[in-house]
């Protein structure tokens, strides 16, 4: 007898499409809770939306109930009697911090004061969820070594607004076991991670990848792999075209002299001309309105007027491995 393929209850599928919609693509700026990442090629691409970073229903909501334990987190650290602030009351948004023109920024959990182990200290509040294989490690190593992308986070957090001290709160998803853990400022590092954020808000290419290898174990599971490491070309918005800049307050057309909004820079337009190397081949010619290139598997491509649009490269190159 034949096995039936699963089918998942249409309810179900109905909860993940409903997270799936309306769901924004992109982060507009480069996040203080990505900082961290080893990988600057990695962040390049980010900030300048070359991959569309897709998540399924599920995923998302496991986002979301993340998100929720922080609620939790909250409603629990004031029953205790310690005060938290998780909201600017005049604006009823989270604290956080905006620089480099608006292209480097994050938002904090929350601030507190009466925490057991420093009752008279301001706290900076980070919140997190684990399995239970990376909690064993948390309890057994700390935040720094477990987890050196929060570590950074809560660092840059600090120096930016002025806190002397964080509290790390963590909970084991699969026993409800929770993780505190102080920190102290780390001035030197801090000022590391704004000069790293710095480069790649700056830079006008890709910078340098931490490994040669597809087969490297952050790689393999990099959002960016295909363009980075199996010559697909970039998405095609207004931050992978040669036109654009990031300016203070927002991004930059040159070949229309225009401040950008965000729906724009995501739509682009028949103007756009990819960065060169987010393209698998090298530059032979060029002008105002046109690129062509020598791509890996042979063939030649012009890029703009009297060729082909980006949007017809990604469609015709995008499905396949050019280089093989």
């Amino acid at each position: 007898m034949a096995v039936l393929p699963e089918r998942n209850s249409p309810t179900v599928e109905a909860i993940y499409n409903k997270h799936e919609s309306g769901r924004y693509p992109y982060r507009p700026h480069l996040g203080a809770s990505l900082i961290g990442r080893e990988c600057e090629r990695e962040l390049w691409y980010t900030f300048r939306w070359c991959s569309m970073n897709f998540h399924s229903g599920r995923i998302l909501r496991l986002f979301d109930t993340g998100q929720r334990e922080e609620e939790r987190f909250v409603e629990e650290l004031r029953t205790i009697g310690i005060e938290v602030h998780d909201q600017d009351e005049e604006t009823g948004k989270q604290y956080g911090f905006s620089d480099f023109g608006g292209h480097f920024g994050g938002s904090i959990d929350g601030v507190a004061l009466g925490i057991l182990e420093a009752p008279k200290t301001w706290h900076l509040l980070e919140f997190k969820t684990y399995n239970d294989k990376r909690f064993a490690l948390l309890k057994q190593h700390g935040v720094k070594q477990t987890s050196p992308e929060h570590y950074a986070q809560m660092v840059v957090y600090m120096d930016y607004l002025g806190l002397k001290r964080a509290f790390y709160l963590a909970v084991n998803k699969n026993t409800d076991e929770l993780y505190g853990e102080l920190l102290k400022p780390d001035p030197e590092f801090a000022n590391l991670l704004k000069q790293k954020a710095e480069r790649i808000l700056s830079a006008d290419r890709p910078l340098t990848k931490i490994s040669d290898d597809p087969e490297f174990w952050k790689c393999r599971f990099c959002s960016h792999r295909l363009v980075c490491h199996e010559d697909q070309p970039a998405e095609v918005n207004c931050r992978t075209c040669l036109h654009s800049e990031p300016v203070e307050g927002g991004w930059h057309c040159m070949k229309h002299n225009q401040l950008l909004t965000t729906e724009e820079q995501l739509r682009g337009c028949n103007d756009h001309l990819y960065i060169p190397d987010l393209l698998p081949g090298e530059v032979v010619d060029a002008g105002d309105d046109h690129v062509n290139y020598q791509f890996n598997d042979g063939t030649t491509v012009r890029n703009g007027r009297g060729g082909m649009n980006s949007k017809q490269i990604l469609i015709r190159y995008g499905t396949t491995n050019i280089s093989a």
